[in-house]
């Protein structure tokens, strides 16, 4: 599957990026490659291959239900937590 300028300029959108016509040609590229790689490994007969617990060697563990941390000794330990509403201010990431 290839993938034109107009594809990359969709998605650049939806991200809010801003690219460059070479950065969009390279980006094309890119994603048709990440496309095809996916295809090859979707094409790998995995019917007779042994289970991943089985070829790492370690049995994986039970889950056993365990006692939480207390809510009021996080948000005590939280350099900007509420104790009244039992919530942590974080800074914002995204714009």
């Amino acid at each position: 599957m290839g993938f034109t300028r107009d594809d990359v300029q969709a998605l650049a959108r939806l991200a809010r990026l801003g690219l460059t016509a070479d950065e969009q040609d390279l980006l094309a590229r890119q994603l048709a490659a990440i496309v095809e790689y996916a295809r090859q490994v979707g094409s790998v007969d995995t019917r007779h291959a042994d289970r991943p617990e089985a070829v790492a060697g370690a049995p994986l563990r039970d889950d056993t239900v365990q006692p939480s941390l207390e809510t009021n000794a996080v948000i005590g330990a939280a350099p900007d937590g509420d104790a009244r509403t039992a919530l942590i201010k974080v800074p914002r990431v995204l714009g």
